[in-house]
């Protein structure tokens, strides 16, 4: 297994949250080690942050068709098997 240098990811439990990132960044590891409450790790790039930052303050404009589809794609890793 290799190592994950952790301060080059940009980790969320939320999953409203991770699915509006990864629409325009890959969810680079899904962390399952709690088993009540998986983690999305994104590797932190430029523009990263300002994503963040615009849906916490309910700024951020996307297609809702896209969302949603974008949504059922995470909801479908989340939840399957290894």
């Amino acid at each position: 297994q290799q190592n994950i240098k952790l301060d080059e990811y940009f980790r969320t439990s939320d999953l409203a949250l991770a699915t509006a990132i990864s629409l325009w960044y890959s969810v680079a590891i899904i962390d399952r080690t709690n088993p009540q409450k998986a983690e999305f790790l994104f590797k932190r790039e430029e523009g990263i942050d300002e994503i963040v930052e615009t849906f916490w303050k309910r700024q951020l404009k996307i297609d809702a068709l896209s969302y949603f589809n974008q949504l059922k794609v995470l909801k479908a890793r989340l939840y399957e098997r290894e």
